[in-house]
Protein backbone atom coordinates (compact mmCIF):
# COMPACT_ATOMS: atom_id res chain seq x y z
CA UNK A 1 0.00 0.00 0.00
CA UNK A 2 1.12 3.58 -0.66
CA UNK A 3 2.21 5.51 2.22
CA UNK A 4 0.44 8.44 2.94
CA UNK A 5 1.69 11.71 1.12
CA UNK A 6 1.18 14.07 4.30
CA UNK A 7 2.74 11.04 7.12
CA UNK A 8 6.55 11.69 7.17
CA UNK A 9 7.02 7.94 8.34
CA UNK A 10 8.68 8.01 11.95
CA UNK A 11 6.97 6.94 14.98
CA UNK A 12 6.44 8.70 17.76
CA UNK A 13 6.73 7.22 21.46
CA UNK A 14 5.57 8.97 24.39
CA UNK A 15 7.17 7.63 27.92
CA UNK A 16 5.47 8.04 30.63
CA UNK A 17 7.13 7.53 34.53
CA UNK A 18 5.52 6.26 37.39
CA UNK A 19 2.86 8.42 39.01
CA UNK A 20 4.09 10.14 42.30
CA UNK A 21 2.00 10.60 45.38
CA UNK A 22 2.81 13.09 47.80
CA UNK A 23 2.72 11.12 51.18
CA UNK A 24 1.57 12.91 54.00
CA UNK A 25 4.14 15.21 56.46
CA UNK A 26 4.91 13.14 59.61
CA UNK A 27 7.43 13.13 62.27
CA UNK A 28 6.00 16.57 64.17
CA UNK A 29 4.88 14.80 66.96
CA UNK A 30 7.88 14.69 68.65
CA UNK A 31 8.49 18.35 68.76
CA UNK A 32 5.30 18.97 70.20
CA UNK A 33 6.37 16.87 72.97
CA UNK A 34 9.95 18.22 72.96
CA UNK A 35 8.08 21.54 73.88
CA UNK A 36 5.76 20.06 76.38
CA UNK A 37 9.36 18.25 78.11
CA UNK A 38 11.39 22.02 77.87
CA UNK A 39 8.24 24.03 79.52
CA UNK A 40 7.74 21.28 82.40
CA UNK A 41 11.54 21.41 82.88
CA UNK A 42 11.00 25.27 83.11
CA UNK A 43 8.47 24.78 85.33
CA UNK A 44 10.43 22.74 87.77
CA UNK A 45 13.06 25.04 88.02
CA UNK A 46 11.33 27.86 88.40
CA UNK A 47 9.70 26.07 91.55
CA UNK A 48 13.12 25.37 92.60
CA UNK A 49 14.27 28.70 92.69
CA UNK A 50 11.52 29.85 94.22
CA UNK A 51 11.80 27.44 97.38
CA UNK A 52 15.37 28.58 97.82
CA UNK A 53 14.46 32.59 97.06
CA UNK A 54 11.27 32.75 99.16
CA UNK A 55 10.61 33.14 102.99
CA UNK A 56 8.41 31.10 104.31
CA UNK A 57 5.61 33.83 104.34
CA UNK A 58 5.77 34.29 101.31
CA UNK A 59 5.48 30.64 100.32
CA UNK A 60 2.29 30.63 102.63
CA UNK A 61 0.76 33.50 100.34
CA UNK A 62 1.67 31.45 97.00
CA UNK A 63 0.24 28.07 97.91
CA UNK A 64 -2.91 30.23 99.24
CA UNK A 65 -2.99 31.34 95.76
CA UNK A 66 -3.75 27.84 94.67
CA UNK A 67 -5.65 26.90 97.39
CA UNK A 68 -9.10 28.17 96.97
CA UNK A 69 -11.13 28.88 100.16
CA UNK A 70 -14.46 30.34 100.16
CA UNK A 71 -15.41 33.70 102.19
CA UNK A 72 -18.05 35.99 102.90
CA UNK A 73 -17.81 39.83 102.47
CA UNK A 74 -20.01 41.97 104.69
CA UNK A 75 -21.79 44.41 102.84
CA UNK A 76 -21.66 42.80 99.36
CA UNK A 77 -24.60 41.22 97.47
CA UNK A 78 -23.36 37.68 97.67
CA UNK A 79 -20.69 35.84 98.60
CA UNK A 80 -17.25 35.04 96.74
CA UNK A 81 -14.22 32.52 96.59
CA UNK A 82 -10.73 33.50 97.81
CA UNK A 83 -7.83 32.51 95.89
CA UNK A 84 -4.86 35.01 96.75
CA UNK A 85 -6.05 37.94 95.07
CA UNK A 86 -9.07 36.75 93.12
CA UNK A 87 -12.39 37.47 94.82
CA UNK A 88 -15.83 37.09 92.63
CA UNK A 89 -18.93 38.49 94.09
CA UNK A 90 -22.51 36.40 93.50
CA UNK A 91 -25.28 38.98 93.29
CA UNK A 92 -28.38 38.31 94.48
CA UNK A 93 -28.01 35.20 96.68
CA UNK A 94 -30.58 34.35 98.41
CA UNK A 95 -30.40 34.64 102.23
CA UNK A 96 -30.45 30.93 103.06
CA UNK A 97 -27.45 30.74 100.76
CA UNK A 98 -25.78 33.30 102.32
CA UNK A 99 -26.43 31.06 105.87
CA UNK A 100 -25.44 28.22 104.19
CA UNK A 101 -21.99 29.83 102.99
CA UNK A 102 -21.47 30.99 106.36
CA UNK A 103 -21.52 27.82 107.92
CA UNK A 104 -19.38 26.15 105.68
CA UNK A 105 -16.93 28.71 106.15
CA UNK A 106 -17.35 28.72 110.02
CA UNK A 107 -16.60 25.18 109.82
CA UNK A 108 -13.58 25.09 108.21
CA UNK A 109 -12.35 27.64 110.60
CA UNK A 110 -13.16 25.55 113.34
CA UNK A 111 -11.56 22.52 111.85
CA UNK A 112 -8.58 24.68 112.09
CA UNK A 113 -8.39 25.23 115.59
CA UNK A 114 -9.89 21.96 116.91
CA UNK A 115 -6.26 20.85 117.11
CA UNK A 116 -7.02 17.57 114.98
CA UNK A 117 -3.40 17.00 112.93
CA UNK A 118 -1.41 19.95 114.47
CA UNK A 119 2.01 19.75 113.85
CA UNK A 120 2.96 19.12 117.05
CA UNK A 121 1.89 17.91 121.13
CA UNK A 122 2.62 21.53 122.29
CA UNK A 123 0.27 23.36 119.51
CA UNK A 124 -2.30 20.24 120.29
CA UNK A 125 -1.99 21.64 124.03
CA UNK A 126 -2.56 25.45 123.32
CA UNK A 127 -5.40 24.75 121.53
CA UNK A 128 -7.42 23.68 124.39
CA UNK A 129 -7.61 27.08 125.40
CA UNK A 130 -10.23 27.55 122.20
CA UNK A 131 -13.54 26.97 122.24
CA UNK A 132 -16.21 27.91 119.09
CA UNK A 133 -19.26 28.02 118.84
CA UNK A 134 -21.41 29.91 115.60
CA UNK A 135 -24.45 32.39 116.64
CA UNK A 136 -26.24 34.84 114.77
CA UNK A 137 -23.65 37.35 114.56
CA UNK A 138 -20.81 34.79 113.54
CA UNK A 139 -18.36 32.76 114.46
CA UNK A 140 -17.50 33.08 118.12
CA UNK A 141 -13.91 32.08 118.84
CA UNK A 142 -13.09 32.19 122.88
CA UNK A 143 -9.44 31.84 124.00
CA UNK A 144 -10.38 30.73 127.68
CA UNK A 145 -8.36 30.49 131.41
CA UNK A 146 -7.79 26.35 131.76
CA UNK A 147 -7.22 25.18 135.23
CA UNK A 148 -3.54 26.12 136.61
CA UNK A 149 -2.70 28.08 132.62
CA UNK A 150 -4.28 31.31 132.52
CA UNK A 151 -4.01 33.64 129.58
CA UNK A 152 -2.88 36.25 131.70
CA UNK A 153 -0.45 37.22 134.43
CA UNK A 154 -2.61 37.63 137.37
CA UNK A 155 -5.28 40.10 137.25
CA UNK A 156 -3.07 42.20 134.53
CA UNK A 157 -3.74 41.92 131.19
CA UNK A 158 -0.23 41.09 130.56
CA UNK A 159 -0.76 38.23 128.18
CA UNK A 160 1.21 34.54 129.12
CA UNK A 161 3.51 33.03 126.43
CA UNK A 162 0.29 30.66 125.23
CA UNK A 163 -2.26 33.59 124.45
CA UNK A 164 0.87 35.56 122.20
CA UNK A 165 1.74 31.72 120.72
CA UNK A 166 -2.10 31.49 120.27
CA UNK A 167 -2.61 34.75 118.61
CA UNK A 168 -0.20 33.65 115.72
CA UNK A 169 -2.38 30.33 115.23
CA UNK A 170 -5.82 32.22 115.23
CA UNK A 171 -4.42 35.21 112.18
CA UNK A 172 -2.85 32.74 110.25
CA UNK A 173 -6.08 30.72 110.37
CA UNK A 174 -8.25 33.96 110.33
CA UNK A 175 -5.94 35.42 107.28
CA UNK A 176 -7.41 32.72 104.79
CA UNK A 177 -10.83 34.42 104.96
CA UNK A 178 -11.57 38.16 104.41
CA UNK A 179 -14.72 38.66 106.96
CA UNK A 180 -14.35 41.40 109.22
CA UNK A 181 -13.74 41.09 113.12
CA UNK A 182 -14.71 41.66 116.75
CA UNK A 183 -12.89 41.36 119.83
CA UNK A 184 -14.45 41.24 123.43
CA UNK A 185 -12.95 40.92 126.63
CA UNK A 186 -14.47 39.47 129.91
CA UNK A 187 -13.48 39.03 133.61
CA UNK A 188 -14.63 37.04 136.48
CA UNK A 189 -16.50 39.51 139.93
CA UNK A 190 -14.05 40.71 142.11
CA UNK A 191 -15.58 41.34 145.32
CA UNK A 192 -17.75 44.02 146.51
CA UNK A 193 -15.95 45.29 149.10
CA UNK A 194 -13.42 46.93 146.83
CA UNK A 195 -12.95 50.32 146.74
CA UNK A 196 -12.48 50.82 142.88
CA UNK A 197 -13.66 47.25 140.86
CA UNK A 198 -10.88 46.81 137.98
CA UNK A 199 -13.23 44.46 136.07
CA UNK A 200 -14.16 47.20 133.56
CA UNK A 201 -10.18 48.76 132.94
CA UNK A 202 -9.67 45.10 133.02
CA UNK A 203 -11.48 43.45 130.17
CA UNK A 204 -10.87 46.30 128.27
CA UNK A 205 -7.26 46.21 128.20
CA UNK A 206 -7.53 42.48 127.73
CA UNK A 207 -9.05 42.83 124.53
CA UNK A 208 -6.74 45.56 122.98
CA UNK A 209 -4.14 43.19 124.27
CA UNK A 210 -4.85 40.10 122.13
CA UNK A 211 -5.91 42.83 118.97
CA UNK A 212 -1.99 43.85 119.44
CA UNK A 213 -1.08 40.64 119.61
CA UNK A 214 -3.21 39.60 116.81
CA UNK A 215 -1.91 42.77 114.97
CA UNK A 216 2.05 42.17 115.57
CA UNK A 217 1.31 38.56 114.14
CA UNK A 218 0.43 40.09 110.58
CA UNK A 219 -3.50 40.15 110.78
CA UNK A 220 -4.69 43.58 108.80
CA UNK A 221 -5.60 45.76 111.36
CA UNK A 222 -8.61 47.42 109.04
CA UNK A 223 -10.39 43.71 109.69
CA UNK A 224 -10.52 44.83 113.63
CA UNK A 225 -14.16 46.43 113.46
CA UNK A 226 -14.50 47.04 117.49
CA UNK A 227 -12.82 46.41 120.61
CA UNK A 228 -15.12 45.79 123.71
CA UNK A 229 -14.47 45.41 127.28
CA UNK A 230 -17.69 43.93 128.98
CA UNK A 231 -16.48 43.68 132.53
CA UNK A 232 -18.57 40.56 134.55
CA UNK A 233 -21.62 41.19 133.00
CA UNK A 234 -21.66 38.37 130.81
CA UNK A 235 -20.72 35.59 132.67
CA UNK A 236 -20.48 31.82 131.35
CA UNK A 237 -20.78 30.50 135.26
CA UNK A 238 -23.61 30.65 138.08
CA UNK A 239 -20.62 31.85 140.49
CA UNK A 240 -19.55 35.30 139.14
CA UNK A 241 -15.71 35.17 140.80
CA UNK A 242 -15.65 31.84 138.53
CA UNK A 243 -12.16 32.55 136.92
CA UNK A 244 -14.06 30.34 134.15
CA UNK A 245 -15.19 33.82 133.17
CA UNK A 246 -12.31 35.45 132.33
CA UNK A 247 -12.10 35.11 128.55
CA UNK A 248 -11.43 37.11 125.26
CA UNK A 249 -13.84 36.64 122.43
CA UNK A 250 -12.91 36.66 118.32
CA UNK A 251 -16.11 36.85 116.50
CA UNK A 252 -15.86 36.52 112.95
CA UNK A 253 -18.86 38.67 111.81
CA UNK A 254 -20.73 37.22 109.20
Amino acid sequence: MAADKGSTGATIIIKRGPEVVEEGHHGGAWKVAYADFVTAMMAFFLLMWLLNATTEKQRTGLADYFNPTIVHTPGAAGDGIEAGVRHAVLQDVPDSEMAADFEQLAAHVQQQLTGTGAESMQMTNILRHVVTRVTDEGLVIELTDLTGEPLFVDDTAQPQPALTELARILSRVLARVKNELAISGHVRAYPEMLVSSPVWALSDARAHAVRNLLERAELDPKRIQRVTGYADRKNRSDNPMDPANNRIEVILLR
